[in-house]
């Protein structure tokens, strides 16, 4: 484990720019290869050699960025990872930066193993860094959820046993309970889809553990619940494992269910956490509530309620292979007693950037909007009206990207 309080130098940048160019072309191809023949083309993963700043005016949020550098174990290209290591913010780690990108302090995990999601949570009424970590399988993670100072000294870890803690969530709440993703591998009949009887595929199961004692209090499994023949995907980037469900986010609604989002089937599933019943769904081949014309979204991350009414979700609108249409934010109200949905906001990046994979959205305490692209290495900050108050180019994506003040 490395815990700095300084940036790298730029001298050590420069002794290895010549493995650099090297790896920036074969991320180049790999990017290229992904994109080919679409209409509407996905960023590249690489966006150079240091955190830019691109635009910054007045009217921001206070505090500092937190995001992780290197190649999250979420990126969808395979390989990635290793060409990465050879480049400046290559190396897996958690970053806190002001916003001239000035790392102010620097998390780097053990030879081997990867970070992401890293954030502030609140743990025992106590403000607190957390971060998953392990190691990388097929697009997602296996690892435990990590509970640290603020010198990153661990408090707690969460583990949920079995295929381990996925990269994608692990959201605190504040019972003392941890909201984990998961995905096992199970024997499964592919037949419905064109696949073989006796094939393999990742499960994606939503678990609530308690922290304190590390007891599972509820497990929901998508295989149990959603039939393959909703998936979008056809299980690309997983080797001989289908991976029809893809969870990559769960969060709580304002009565307390489950809201876990789907990447691989584009929908957002509302779940009682008592019965594991679906109580609506939206977007996806069927979905149990009407939703407006504007209500377009696709392989969409981070889906939580921002208030009573309004679920938030960062619309990839592509996978790579196929993409529908610019990345964005969306705002998107939700009348449970009218089974209808509306859009309310749907904010893009001016340059029209199209995420490939990851990406989430935080909102501000002055009422901005912080938006990490995911896969296309930007961290921007929106005002409500929709203006672009700051923007920052990053060498690699950081899975999620959020704003806050140093830890005490």
């Amino acid at each position: 484990m490395t815990v700095s309080m300084s940036r790298q130098s730029s001298g050590a940048a420069l002794r290895r720019l010549p493995v650099t160019l090297a790896a920036v072309s074969v991320l180049a191809a790999s990017a290229t290869a992904f994109a080919a023949a679409e209409p509407v083309l996905p960023g590249l993963p690489f966006g150079g050699l240091a955190y830019t700043v691109k635009v910054e005016k007045g009217g921001v949020g206070d505090g500092f960025i937190y995001y992780t550098t290197g190649v999250s174990a979420a990126a969808l290209v395979p390989g990635l990872g290793t060409v990465a290591g050879a480049l400046p913010g290559g190396r897996p780690a958690n970053v806190i930066a002001d916003r001239a990108g000035k790392e102010i302090r620097r998390y780097e995990p053990p030879a081997g193993q990867d970070v992401s999601n890293f954030r502030t949570q609140v743990y025992q009424g106590r403000k607190v860094l957390t971060w998953w970590q392990g190691s990388t399988v097929a697009g997602h993670g296996s690892g435990v959820g990590i509970i640290a100072d603020e010198n990153f000294q661990v408090l707690a870890t969460v583990d949920p046993g079995g295929a381990g803690a996925d990269v994608h969530e692990f959201r605190l709440t504040p019972d003392g309970h941890a909201l984990v993703t998961s995905y096992p591998q199970v024997d499964a009949d592919l037949t419905a889809i064109g696949g073989p009887a006796d094939g393999k595929m990742f499960d994606t199961v939503a678990l609530v553990i308690d922290v304190a004692s590390g007891r599972q209090l509820f497990r929901w499994s998508a295989a149990e619940h959603v039939p393959l023949s909703e998936s979008e995907t056809s299980g690309k980037l997983t080797g001989d494992v289908y991976d029809p469900y893809h969870a990559n986010s769960i969060s709580l609604d304002p009565a307390g269910n489950l809201v876990v989002s789907l990447r691989n089937t584009a929908a957002v599933y509302d779940i009682d956490p008592a019965t594991g019943a679906i109580r609506w769904q939206l977007g996806g081949k069927h979905p149990t509530l009407t939703a407006d014309p504007e209500v377009r979204f696709a392989f969409q991350h981070d889906a939580e309620f921002t208030d009573a009414s309004t679920l938030r979700l960062f619309n990839n609108n592509s996978d790579g292979p196929e993409s529908r249409g610019k990345s964005s934010v969306e705002w998107i109200r939700i009348d449970e007693a009218a089974r209808h949905a509306t859009l309310v906001r749907n904010q893009e990046h001016p340059e029209g950037l199209v995420t490939m994979a990851m990406g989430n959205a935080e909102a501000l305490p002055n009422g901005n909007t912080l938006v990490s692209w995911g896969m296309t290495p930007r961290i921007s900050e929106f005002a409500p009206n929709g203006e672009l108050v700051y923007d920052a180019v990053l060498p690699f994506g950081t899975y999620r990207a959020y704003l806050d003040a140093l830890p005490n």
